[in-house]
């Protein structure tokens, strides 16, 4: 039967030990003040009324009747110890204070357990067990107690005791009010995440993306200003800013450094909009222009910036701006939201992909190289007339062999991220330097990478794109070229994979599995995915994010480097 129904919960260790080091204190005090050894059964008593307590702290019979019990014993033996001690002479009150200490055990552990009740309970069951304790002691045959002094004993004993009960209830009731105010990590994290999760379910999908949001704000914007050029960054890290969107007729090269000299660094650090009567691209070719930089600030945070620029002279008057402002607050809180869940999603995911790359590497990867090592052994020990085995076994040596490859290539890709210093290319060329050294592909890499960044998770998901198309090439394609481009101009992005294999038409089943993912991946991080057959023969799997004017251009190269 459960625990839950029965009560017999799992004792404490820490109250199990509790009781046998007051039981010994009050059989050494015992001893000291009777000098009676059979005075000790008492303290046998005491330990046999202590065990429904000690062995079911839960239970709502047996534990309260258990405690009852131990004070009844006590009151008990306090009026049989003190006459044994014969406490009116010399000393009242030894003998009696060699077993009253034992109160508090019970006392404490009904405070602990909010028992108030119970507690009051104990103490008037002390009080009047002693005094009929005392009375019964304090005549006959035997030895007799002086009832002015055991009685002066008894009350300070109960006395210590409530107070003991009251303390013990407040210090119980201070440590509930703190963990409710002040929540530990765990619980605080998990009332967070059920939030976002009710949020996230309630919201509509685009909502909670940070470029949706972004593009949507330029859109409002540009209904109520001018805006040649408009674009919302937010901060990477490092000192620079990302483009999240844009709207412009052409290419901007925006100014994403904040320690520069522009009313973008400026209007990040004083959170306040910031005019300009010069471009803030770095790549504007000069002429009449007006610029409006406005922060977006959640509470005291600055989470992006949006800026705006007009070819015409005083474009921004202070009621524009005010229009502008008034249409940035909402959009600066939905901003945070979004980009708070897309941190916690790519947290999570890095974090399962980590933790799935230890226990491959842990587990079935190192399993197969013993199963290699004892194919090893049997060759080895193999008698040479048994060729027909050898084969069989060398044959079973090399597939081992090409598993544990393909495990270790698994791991390199789980384990590869983007180096917030060496950038997407870097992590895309090293991921298929890698992959086409083990597979034995000549790659040929067409890196143009500008200086501005893209979203974290959005380089992951690129990455992620980029490993996919290479892996389906060197598994399924057959080739012996591949062709990767990596072309990064925020918010303009595009990554190219292709191959001279035999085409995607061929393909098995698990190579087109790899396809829809790159797809989904792609439509994720609001790209397309683009895939096509490469004359005279294999694939190009392309994805593609936002339009550039230099796109063409780096595809013209592409094409001409290939066909070399």
């Amino acid at each position: 039967m459960p625990a839950s129904t029965t009560g017999l919960t799992r004792p404490h260790p820490l109250a199990a030990a509790a009781r046998v080091v007051m039981l010994a204190l009050v059989a050494v005090l015992t001893l000291i003040a009777t000098r009676e050894p059979g005075q000790l059964r008492w303290v046998a008593l005491l330990a046999v009324a202590g065990i429904p307590a000690v062995v079911a702290p839960g239970h709502r019979l047996l534990a309260p009747l258990g405690r009852f019990a131990e004070v009844v014993l006590v009151g008990l033996a306090a009026g049989q110890v003190a006459a044994a001690a014969n406490i009116g002479t010399p000393m009242p009150g030894v003998g009696a204070s060699a077993i009253l200490p034992y109160l508090a055990v019970p006392l404490t552990v009904a405070a602990l357990q909010r028992r108030v009740r119970e507690g009051v309970g104990l103490i008037a069951v002390a009080a009047v067990t002693l005094i009929l304790s005392g009375v019964l002691n304090s005549g006959g045959d035997g030895p007799q107690i002086s009832q002015v002094g055991y009685l002066t004993v008894a009350a300070q004993w109960v006395i210590l005791a409530a107070l003991g009960l009251f303390a013990a209830g407040s210090l119980q009731r201070t440590i509930q009010a703190r963990n409710e105010t002040r929540p530990q990590p765990y619980t605080e994290a998990t009332r967070l995440l059920t939030q976002l999760r009710s949020v996230a379910r309630q919201l509509p999908g685009a909502t909670l993306d940070p470029g949706s949001i972004s593009d949507h704000l330029i859109e409002e914007l540009r209904v109520v200003t001018r805006a040649d050029r408009a674009a919302v960054l937010s901060a990477s890290g490092g000192g620079r800013l990302v483009v999240l969107a844009q709207a412009g007729a052409d290419r901007v090269d925006w100014e994403t450094t904040l320690d520069a000299d522009s009313a973008i660094a400026d209007a990040w650090a004083s959170q306040q909009p910031q005019t300009a009567h010069r471009s803030q691209a770095r790549s504007h070719s000069g002429g009449e222009v007006s610029a409006l930089v406005v922060p977006l600030v959640a509470g005291v945070r600055t989470v992006g910036l949006v800026t705006l620029e007009a070819d015409v002279a005083n474009a921004y008057p202070p009621p524009v701006v005010a229009q502008v402002t008034a249409l940035t607050r909402p959009a600066a809180l939905r901003l945070e939201a979004a980009l708070l869940f897309d941190e916690v999603r790519s947290l999570a995911t890095n974090e399962e992909r980590q933790r799935l790359a230890r226990e491959i590497h842990d587990g079935v990867a190192q399993e197969l190289v013993m199963v290699g090592y004892g194919i090893d052994n049997a060759l080895a020990s193999l008698p040479e007339e048994a060729k027909e085995t050898g084969e069989e076994l060398r044959t079973l040596r090399g597939e081992v062999t090409r598993v544990i490859t393909e495990l270790r290539l698994s791991l390199f890709e789980l384990r590869s991220e983007v180096d917030r210093h060496g950038g997407l290319a870097a992590a895309i060329a090293e991921y298929a330097r890698t992959v086409g050294a083990s597979a034995g592909l000549r790659v040929h890499y067409t890196l143009d990478e500008s200086t501005a960044r893209l979203p974290a998770a959005t380089e992951a998901e690129l990455l992620r794109i980029a490993q996919e198309a290479i892996t389906n090439a060197r598994k399924h394609a057959g080739a012996s070229n591949l062709w990767v481009t990596c072309a990064v101009d925020p918010p303009f992005a595009q990554i190219e994979v292709s191959d001279d294999g035999q085409g995607i038409a061929d393909q098995r089943p698990d190579g087109r599995y790899g396809l829809a993912i790159m797809a989904e991946r792609a439509e994720r991080i609001r790209g397309r995915l683009e895939i096509s057959p490469r004359h005279p023969s294999g694939t190009t799997v392309a994805v593609v994010l936002g339009t550039s004017p230099r796109r063409d251009n780096v595809r013209d190269s592409v094409t001409a480097s290939e066909g070399e």
